[in-house]
């Protein structure tokens, strides 16, 4: 169940921070006037209950509130690039420093058929063809807490091929239609590319047709990634030396299976869980062939497959594919169960603040409402953990050597994040030892 938007004893807190974020977030919007819009669409999003439609955030009676905000909200032409780039840049330069760039899926189903994107599709998530929205949210994402920073709105061919739709949407020209996942490596490249980030690795489930162009795409950028695959996909392993005959071609599932004899066991903690999990992992060599989807031909890529069972499991249930081979096995799947700290947080702030809640029908309006979401998502987190995180002792120099071996980077005074000892935080690896 997700908890309260707003707790009563924070709301002050938090709108004060909101008037923080629209000095810090919003400054590239032009007029004093668009930037008291903003304000007062994120104080809806964080108090408003109920739907987070623009006429419940304007409240009964409130015409002119709502006219006005659906300007600023639909029609209004700031871009919302520079606000969810400034939002990142910043949420970096905090204690909340990200370890990798989540894509979560989020789909929004529909009744009716003139909603942006709207249209009949297969979706994974749901497993069967809906009437529905698909999009993507980029998260930053650590063991304690996640925030999308990026958005993408899937367009099906009807709403880029068809005129007078794309023009009443407010579709641009440059906008095309691509897969969802084609769409999320697109926005992770933009990222990479202009937002002065630092690279973390990109974590994402990628079905078996798009494997090919999301490892090309982003190896060529030389982004780090580990993508969860179907334990069906095939990939080819052997014949790197004079006594390994090959290459050979089999399933992920089958690959993987066949080392269980090199289980490792790892006892971690699940992230919003107090118990602790076991899971066994073991890993091979294998390389991505040509495919249908690469962007260019080339020779086959190096990768890492790793495997993992549940501590009861017969069968390995869990198959990541990553061009990282310089980490433990334990720090690859630490980074690959990020996805549940960003579902975590989906389910329990992003949801409640609306982040699905758009009604209208431009492709303007879509993405300003979520990025005003994404704000009040920030906002709320970053509200809670000042206003219960106790006061901590500076941390020990930049450069200290961590329990995982690394050098820690340095963090401002009185912000670094310390676990305790017991309990593990979510996603923290207790043991790991041979099996």
């Amino acid at each position: 169940m997700a908890r309260a938007v707003l707790p009563e004893e924070s709301a002050k807190e938090v709108s004060e921070l909101i008037d923080v974020l629209i000095s810090l977030f919003f400054e590239s919007l032009p007029r004093r006037d668009q930037r008291n819009w903003a304000r007062v669409y994120l104080n809806g999003l964080v108090h408003t209950s109920g739907k987070k439609t623009i006429r419940n955030i304007a409240g009964t009676g409130a015409s002119s509130v709502e006219q006005s905000l659906q300007q600023f909200i639909s029609k209004s032409p700031w871009d919302w690039t520079p606000v969810r780039r400034s939002l990142a840049r910043h949420l970096e330069s905090t204690a909340q420093r990200p370890l990798a760039w989540v894509v979560q899926p989020m789909v929004i189903e529909k009744a009716g058929d003139r909603s942006v994107g709207v249209g009949r599709q297969f979706v994974p998530q749901l497993g069967r063809t809906a009437n529905c929205q698909q999009a993507g949210g980029i998260w930053l994402a650590s063991s304690e807490a996640s925030f999308p920073v990026e958005w993408t709105l899937t367009l099906p061919g009807p709403w880029t091929g068809e005129l007078l739709r794309r023009r009443r949407a407010g579709i641009p020209d440059t906008a095309r239609s691509l897969s969802p996942a084609q769409d999320a490596v697109q926005a992770v490249l933009r990222m990479a590319a202009s937002w002065q980030l630092q690279r973390r690795p990109v974590v994402m489930e990628v079905g078996n047709a798009e494997l090919p162009y999301c490892v090309e795409a982003l190896g060529q950028q030389d982004i780090p990634f580990v993508l969860k695959v179907d334990g069906s996909v095939p990939v080819s392993f052997g014949g790197a030396g004079r006594h390994k005959p090959g290459p050979h071609t089999a399933p992920a599932r089958e690959l993987i299976d066949s080392l269980r004899s090199q289980r490792r066991v790892v006892e971690w903690t699940r992230h919003g869980r107090a118990e602790g999990a076991v899971t066994l992992l073991t890993s091979a060599a294998v390389t991505a062939g040509a495919g249908e989807d690469r962007p260019v031909p080339g020779p086959p890529v190096p990768l890492l497959l790793v495997g993992a069972w549940t501590e009861a499991g017969m069968l390995p249930t869990e198959f990541w594919i990553t061009n990282i081979g310089d980490r433990p096995l334990a720090q690859l799947f630490l980074l690959a169960k990020l996805t549940d700290r960003v579902a975590l947080d989906y389910a329990e702030v992003c949801e409640p603040v609306g982040i699905r809640d758009f009604e209208g029908r431009s492709f303007r309006g879509w993405h300003h409402h979520v990025t005003l979401a994404s704000v009040a998502h920030a906002a709320l987190l970053l509200g809670a953990r000042t206003h219960t995180r106790p006061h901590r002792p500076p941390g020990p120099p930049a450069g200290t050597v961590g329990p995982a071996g690394g050098a820690r980077a340095p963090y401002p005074a009185n912000t670094r994040p310390v676990p305790p000892p017991r309990p593990l935080i979510p996603g923290q690896v207790r043991r790991e030892y041979i099996r």
